[in-house]
């Protein structure tokens, strides 16, 4: 069985729903959103397609601002009702980037996060869950619906593990910068 490896050339990010009107009642929000949006610089860095969706913003509203910030001269910010963020128009971008390696953060893990990832795995692609920038409102949903993504075939990381696997080497000639950015991130609570 071939291991899933992460190269620039094929992989894209997708933020996931992190939305100012969410973020009250999900556990650890400071750090998803910390997180989510050192993903977002580390990818515009390293030159990577970068996609963030916002769930059904007439009511929930737009993303936190500083995902909103991390993503404003790079990634393409698309409006979606679907729970799947692997709507039409995030999946023509990722074919259009001949981008199969998708790392995927934000919320809810359970619900918009899962249907996004066993919808990507079912077209062929390879998720990468970056562990510490997900989140739900309710605790208990969380593992389960990590074990069962990574059950179906994503492979779990960190947004720091895979950085480094993207760099590939310190003599990259975007290390130093990327330091900068890994500094910001935000280890999680446990769970309780």
């Amino acid at each position: 069985m071939p291991i899933p490896r992460l190269s620039l050339e094929r992989t894209a990010l997708l933020v996931i729903d992190v939305q100012d009107k969410l973020l009250p009642t999900i556990f650890d929000a400071d750090r998803v959103v910390a997180n989510c949006a050192a993903a977002l610089e580390l990818a515009k860095i390293l030159g990577m397609p970068a996609i963030v969706t916002e769930q059904y913003t007439k009511g929930l509203g737009h993303s936190a601002p500083a995902i909103a910030a991390a993503a404003a001269s790079h990634a393409k910010i698309f409006e979606k009702t679907r729970f799947s963020a692997l709507i039409p128009e995030v999946d023509a971008l990722l074919s259009a980037h001949r981008c199969d390696d998708i790392l995927v953060c934000g919320i809810e893990a359970h619900v918009c996060v899962q249907q996004t990832v066993l919808d990507l795995l079912a077209t062929g692609r390879q998720p990468f869950l970056l562990t510490d920038a997900i989140s739900a409102g309710q605790t208990d949903q969380i593992s389960p619906a990590l074990r069962r993504m990574e059950r179906s075939g994503a492979t779990p990381s960190g947004v720091l593990g895979a950085i480094y696997e993207l760099l590939g080497d310190a003599a990259h000639p975007q290390f130093k910068s990327v330091l900068r950015v890994v500094k910001t991130l935000v280890p999680p609570l446990p769970l309780p």
